[in-house]
């Protein structure tokens, strides 16, 4: 499938040249020469293009196809629709025809994915950027990975201004892990998962933290949230709960009773849990094989179809088990969905280049981890934890998100890309124990006398 042409190169560079225009005058009037910030803006930018086109020009020259080709591809049906009749080509880009209506028909019938409204939301704003592109794959790709830019970028400035003094790790773990700069940037949905959480985090912070309601930051709070729950309504399944203990932890940690605290954040986490169950059970149907109902169904199913055929192909998939369904079933099987989602897969593991990229990563993950249980050693990292609202939101997040990813995978092409909603937090919250525990151990030292 040919999706890239020459047509891509010749104006790649005049969009390019667009963009910077824009970036440069964006952080010089917000971050002037002295802003702490300003070092890193321009730099996240260029990664976030960077993996907008690698991955393009792997799925072109490499794979020769693939699902963002087909986004493009089937967002083309739209623009066609427009040259031909501009009423009825937005009309279907907002989704308004039924798969049956008959003088849409022509258009609809070549449409794979018109139906599944989550990679259909994909396809249409591909179409909307196509309008400014003319209908190239590459600078549509890299009009993806600005709007990408923008809600990692917000997820920054939210952490950024909590944690001035580690603003290098902030930076780094919000902006630089390379599978999120090149699975995040590109035509995915994925890409538009970065968006939505990070406008969301921010907007969030800036209502019930910093109580800030100004329009922009309610309207922009609606459509992030619109957004994910379209595209993956499973995300939120694991973000909202991990969401709300944020801001209770923030107000609760204004009490000055120990037991108060305790008792608030006991009453209230079993309050979360309760409301992810019954969110569950009412959108059982949207969460698909996520639902509490199902997600022992889908790790089985995928597992059997993974071993069945692709993990005999390219052995890049993963075994849990055999699954127990039941709740006691999930706990036992939970250590190793962790393990598969956070440090998977390991460097031994890896049969491809894509493969052994993210076998890298992971690696880096591990040793990280390990170091700091071996420095900091468990009851200093169980006491940064408890006395930081912020990695208790990070860690809620990533182990929720993390286990049901972990479960319903069973292949490390798929998880790589699966896993990047919750990597910036849980690489945070690494970064956060170890240098807030050192910290607050030098502090002891310095204070003893001898």
């Amino acid at each position: 499938m040919q999706f890239i042409t020459l047509m891509d190169y010749l104006l790649l560079p005049f969009y390019l040249v667009i963009i910077y225009i824009l970036a440069n005058n964006f952080r010089n009037k917000y971050y002037p020469s002295g802003h702490p910030w300003r070092k890193y803006f321009i730099p996240a930018l260029n990664v976030k293009i960077i993996g907008a086109l690698f991955i393009g020009f792997i799925y072109q020259y490499y794979y020769g196809g693939g699902d963002t080709a087909y986004y493009f591809v089937q967002s083309k049906v739209i623009n066609e629709a427009i040259a031909q009749n501009p009423v009825k080509g937005f009309m279907l880009m907002l989704h308004i025809p039924t798969i049956y209506q008959g003088d849409f028909q022509m258009y609809v019938s070549r449409i794979e994915w018109y139906s599944g409204l989550n990679m259909y939301l994909v396809i249409a704003i591909t179409a909307f950027i196509n309008l400014f592109t003319f209908t190239t794959f590459l600078p549509t790709s890299i009009v993806f990975a600005c709007i990408s830019f923008t809600g990692v970028w917000a997820l920054f400035r939210t952490f950024a201004l909590q944690y001035p003094q580690y603003l290098r790790q902030v930076a780094v773990a919000m902006l630089f892990i390379p599978s999120c700069f090149i699975w995040g940037s590109g035509i995915f949905k994925d890409t538009l998962c970065m968006f939505g959480l990070g406008w969301l985090t921010y907007g969030v912070f800036q209502m019930l933290v910093q109580r800030n309601f100004k329009v922009s930051n309610v309207i922009l709070s609606v459509i992030s949230f619109y957004v994910v729950f379209i595209v993956k309504v499973y995300i939120l399944l694991a973000f909202v709960p991990a969401l709300s203990l944020w801001v209770v932890f923030m107000y609760s940690n204004k009490f000055k009773s120990k037991f108060t605290r305790f008792t608030l954040k006991l009453l209230l986490a079993g309050i979360t849990i309760l409301g992810l169950y019954l969110l569950s059970v009412k959108y059982a149907q949207e969460l698909g094989g996520y639902s509490l109902d199902n997600i022992s169904k889908t790790a089985e199913v995928t597992r059997s179809y993974v071993f069945g055929e692709s993990g005999r192909n390219d052995g890049s998939g993963y075994d849990l088990g055999e699954i127990d369904p039941t709740l006691f079933g999930m706990i036992k099987v939970m250590p190793k969905a962790l393990l598969a989602a956070l440090y998977g897969p390991f460097v031994w593991q890896a049969r491809k280049v894509i493969v052994m990229m993210n076998a890298l990563e992971a690696s880096i993950f591990l040793i990280v981890s390990i170091r700091i249980v071996m420095r900091i050693g468990l009851r200093r990292i169980w006491k940064v934890i408890s006395s930081d609202p912020n990695i208790q939101f990070f860690l809620v997040f990533t182990l929720i998100f993390g286990f049901a990813i972990g479960l319903t995978s069973g292949n490390y092409g798929s998880l790589s890309r699966y896993r990047i909603p919750c990597l910036p937090m849980f690489a945070l919250s690494l970064m956060l124990i170890y240098y807030k525990a050192e910290q607050k151990g030098r502090m002891l030292f310095s204070s003893l006398k001898f």
